[in-house]
């Protein structure tokens, strides 16, 4: 029977290939946070308190918008809304005696690479795995964005304007793994675009802050997506 320390420790060993991996994603962060207006220390704050690529990626790219705080809270809960799932499904797989405590520190870092992990233990979670991974992949997720705007301040303009493409290679690598393994996402992806496209440069929407447009395209094509593609209960168990 694994204790505590074990359980923590193999949680350590299968983190450090998520916290290089975090690193390199929340480095390009760091850039995007410096290009609208935030401090080493913001982003970094930022990092810690919503580890979540698209989550950050959007909140940043609003607030170089110069959305407000609503549309910011708005925008980061629909990206990030998907965690909400995974954290009830993930809370099935703890004992049931599990503290409460317990429970909302696991919830904390539910992302998509940790989820992973934690799901693929065999037998109930020990929230002591959970942690172990959590330990490397906060870290490397934080020091990531931290570093991204110091060293986004110290190198040359030149330098950073190269950097920022790794922005687009985060953003392509989010969509297009899913859209190769379906043609509905692959539309949905290609509406987003035109529809993005469309609302910026039609003229009876130039008043409507970037924020606002992009919280109602999000809300909408999501709506749209869910009622006229659904995914079916086979198919979602397959995933």
């Amino acid at each position: 029977m694994e204790t505590k320390r074990s359980s923590f420790a193999q949680g350590v060993r299968d983190g450090v290939p998520i916290a290089l991996g975090y690193f390199a994603v929340s480095f390009a962060l760091g850039i995007a946070a410096r290009r609208a207006g935030l401090s080493a220390a913001q982003a970094l704050t930022a990092s810690l308190t919503n580890n979540a690529s698209a989550g950050e990626y959007a909140a940043f790219a609003l607030i170089a918008a110069g959305a407000g705080y609503l549309e910011v809270a708005l925008m980061t809960l629909i990206a990030n809304a998907r965690y909400l799932l995974m954290s009830c499904a993930l809370s099935q797989k703890l004992p049931p005696d599990t503290p409460l405590g317990h429970r909302m520190l696991v919830a904390y870092d539910v992302t998509d690479e940790i989820f992973g992990i934690s799901a693929a233990r065999p037998g109930r979670l020990d929230p002591w795995y959970t942690y172990g991974a959590m330990a490397v992949a906060v870290p490397g997720w934080g020091l990531g964005t931290f570093l991204g705007v110091v060293m986004g301040s110290a190198l040359p303009a030149r330098v950073v304007s190269a950097l920022s493409v790794g922005l687009y290679g985060m953003f392509l690598a989010i969509i297009i793994p899913p859209a190769r393994r379906s043609r509905v996402i692959a539309g949905l992806v290609a509406v987003s675009f035109a529809a993005s496209f469309a609302a910026d440069r039609w003229q009876a929407l130039r008043s409507v802050p970037a924020g606002v447009k992009t919280i109602v395209l999000t809300a909408a094509i999501s709506l749209a997506a869910a009622v006229f593609f659904p995914v079916k209960e086979a198919e979602g168990d397959a995933r």
